[in-house]
């Protein structure tokens, strides 16, 4: 799975430009995705590893709301959110 998230076109910078790139990763929600080849920056969230069958870790989007609106961010697109919040950082410092 890591190889797959880690694909490095030589041709398109952006993965969701590359026809060979399959599987995107979003590490602020810890969520796995197949890319929808249509142009734009979508994706279908995938629970399980397409190749093994492996359970993936669930994610955690639900849970980065409920933390935001604990802390008074009740519109995070909106709101000048904490920088921690943009990346992994957020769950990582709660372990």
């Amino acid at each position: 799975m890591k190889d797959q998230v880690n694909i490095m076109c030589n041709v398109h910078a952006d993965p969701f430009d590359c026809p060979d790139t399959l599987i995107t990763y979003n590490d602020k929600f810890d969520e796995y995705g197949l890319i929808i080849q249509d142009g734009g920056s979508s994706s279908i969230e995938i629970t399980y590893c397409p190749w093994c069958g492996t359970k993936l870790p669930g994610s955690k989007r639900d849970l980065w709301f409920e933390v935001l609106e604990q802390l008074g961010f009740d519109d995070p697109a909106e709101q000048s959110i904490p920088e921690e919040f943009k990346t992994d950082k957020w769950y990582k410092n709660c372990k």
